[in-house]
């Protein structure tokens, strides 16, 4: 049996035809959930069929980690969860044309009081592709320094939110045996480890052990 030869190992950009598109839910928040109806390439008078779009603008993630190799974290509530997670600092993209690290220096700035001389970028992901459009962008942040006009009042859950920081050690070890469930903390933590970005990373414990 003959075999199809593999793609090539990179996501490339394609859009297949929409024939209607139904809002679900907007309002001025900057998500919004849609339904589209679409077809396949090449198969114009088939029957369309509906996905579910979740509208996002995308997100920043930030490790920051300072000349001892700590880590700056969140522990933060998350409602549809049930939880409160270990995070690192991130927020949305939603001011038009910010470029990503610039919304990363915000968010630093903003949820740990601090500002970084160096700033590597770690990868982009896509959330959960099935549903959303939400891109993330993860960096490095290094050269720590503290900002002295902290300008961010929290609100909500952030006003319950507690700043610590870890030994990326420390962090690492959790993600490897499952203590830290973040996706995002969990990606940058590992993208860090794996291309020697942050020295400290431990080996995963065998099972059983």
């Amino acid at each position: 049996m003959e075999q199809t030869p593999a793609p090539p190992l990179v996501d490339t950009p394609e859009s297949w035809p929409v024939a209607s598109s139904e809002d679900l839910f907007r309002d001025d928040w900057v998500m919004a959930l849609r339904a589209d109806r679409i077809r396949r390439p090449g198969d114009e008078g088939g029957e369309p069929f509906r996905r579910l779009v979740l509208e996002h603008p995308g997100a920043v993630v930030v490790l920051a980690v300072d000349e001892a190799d700590g880590v700056h974290l969140l522990a933060q509530y998350r409602h549809p969860a049930g939880r409160r997670f270990v995070e690192l600092p991130a927020g949305l993209c939603d001011e038009p044309g910010e470029e990503p690290v610039d919304v990363a220096r915000r968010e630093l700035r903003e949820e740990v009081g601090l500002e970084a001389g160096e700033w590597t970028h770690l990868t982009s992901t896509w959330s959960s592709p099935g549903i959303s459009a939400e891109q993330m962008h993860f960096f490095l942040a290094r050269g720590l320094t503290p900002v002295t006009d902290r300008d961010f009042e929290p609100t909500h859950e952030e006003a319950e939110m507690t700043a610590f920081v870890a030994p990326f050690a420390d962090l690492h070890a959790a993600v490897l045996d499952g203590r830290v469930t973040d996706a995002p903390l969990v990606i940058a933590v590992l993208v860090a480890a794996a291309r020697g970005l942050v020295p400290g990373g431990v080996p995963a414990t065998p099972a059983g052990e």
